[in-house]
């Protein structure tokens, strides 16, 4: 029963990185492409927690919490440069 829940879990969570890379590349402002791609850092994050849960191993639930923070940084660095054009000052 778990696996067709897994399974199930990694179908929704591919088609909405599907429906994000959508929103990137027909993203009508600058601020939607941002928005769409801290949500594709998120399904990311789900997806390896999915993986790991598949495959009954700690190491991706670590994976994800690197991924979290690099996207959290980039999220934030992109924004920088957005409004101010420069990311170090």
């Amino acid at each position: 029963m778990i696996e067709a829940a897994l399974i199930f879990a990694f179908g929704c969570y591919g088609l909405g990185l599907l429906l994000n890379l959508w929103r990137i590349t027909r993203g009508p402002d600058v601020a939607d492409r941002i928005l769409a791609l801290d949500t594709i850092v998120i399904n990311v994050i789900a997806l390896l927690i999915l993986y790991g849960i598949w495959h009954g191993t700690a190491v991706y639930y670590e994976a994800s919490m690197l991924v979290a923070m690099v996207g959290f940084v980039s999220t934030v660095a992109y924004c920088r440069f957005v409004l101010r054009g420069d990311i170090i000052e």
